[in-house]
């Protein structure tokens, strides 16, 4: 199974560790990519008006410098590094052994820098989100949907690719026909007086949570409906959504964190 998380645009960032090193990251053949995106990114950041370009506030100036120092910055494990709700909740470093080494080998992170990372992948904090323009490259998230699918037909291998991932992450990787039936898309819901709504605060920790439940649990269902009735069996609320070109969609529904 495969389990396909966004970044956190929050990250801590490591007080001591090696500088980045490319050639150690999960995905090797997407080296030259990130070679590509990063160069733009040092470019962009040595240069007038980066914080406009990334959509950075006044406050946020010290983020630019982060970034044009990416090369030389110390690293730490990408699970340690994204530091956002979702990951506060999944909250990996707890899991017992075997929940870890299942982490290893289910969850990959969609990241803007570098295409796709494993948890234990070395990496700097950085500030890039997927719809930022860069300069002589391109939307980040137009750039990464050309290249991503070998390294996501890689990683879920036979089993089930199941999409946590944000709309602007979602639109870095679509599956093809053939791979389609085997994605399952989660929506997370907040009900509460009757009324259901989409809000983030919910949709993001529910994910972390649920991610942890199912690393803890360890099945690896083989299609939608079986995922969806395992689901329930950890204690979700689960409702099919609809099934179309990229996967089938349910509907996780809480009433409470």
């Amino acid at each position: 199974m495969l389990i396909l998380l966004p970044p956190s645009e929050g990250k801590t960032a490591p007080r001591r560790g090696k500088p980045l090193d490319l050639a150690t990251l999960s995905f090797p053949h997407l080296s030259a990519h990130r070679v590509e995106v990063l160069e733009a990114l040092l470019s962009l950041c040595t240069s007038d008006g980066a914080a406009d370009v990334l959509g950075l506030g006044r406050t946020q100036t010290d983020e630019v410098a982060r970034n044009a120092a990416l090369t030389s910055a110390p690293t730490a494990r990408a699970d340690a590094v994204y530091s956002g709700v979702l990951y506060e909740a999944l909250d990996l470093p707890t899991l017992d052994a075997a929940a870890r080494r299942r982490a290893t080998s289910w969850l990959a992170v969609t990241s803007g820098l570098f295409g796709l990372l494993r948890p234990g992948d070395r990496v700097p904090a950085y500030r890039l989100s997927g719809d930022v323009a860069l300069p002589g490259l391109g939307t980040v998230s137009t750039y990464w949907s050309r290249r991503l699918d070998p390294a996501v037909r890689e990683a879920a291998g036979r089993g089930l690719v199941v999409d946590l991932r944000s709309s602007t992450y979602e639109k870095f990787w679509r599956p093809e026909p053939d791979l389609a039936r085997k994605v399952v898309g989660l929506r997370v819901l907040h009900e509460a007086d009757g009324r259901r709504s989409v809000v983030s605060h919910f949709n993001k920790a529910t994910k972390g949570r649920l991610v942890r439940a199912l690393l803890q649990d360890g099945s690896a269902p083989t299609g939608p409906a079986r995922f969806a009735d395992h689901l329930t069996a950890l204690g979700w609320k689960v409702e099919e959504s609809g099934t179309g070109r990229h996967g089938t969609r349910l509907d996780v529904v809480v009433s409470e964190l």
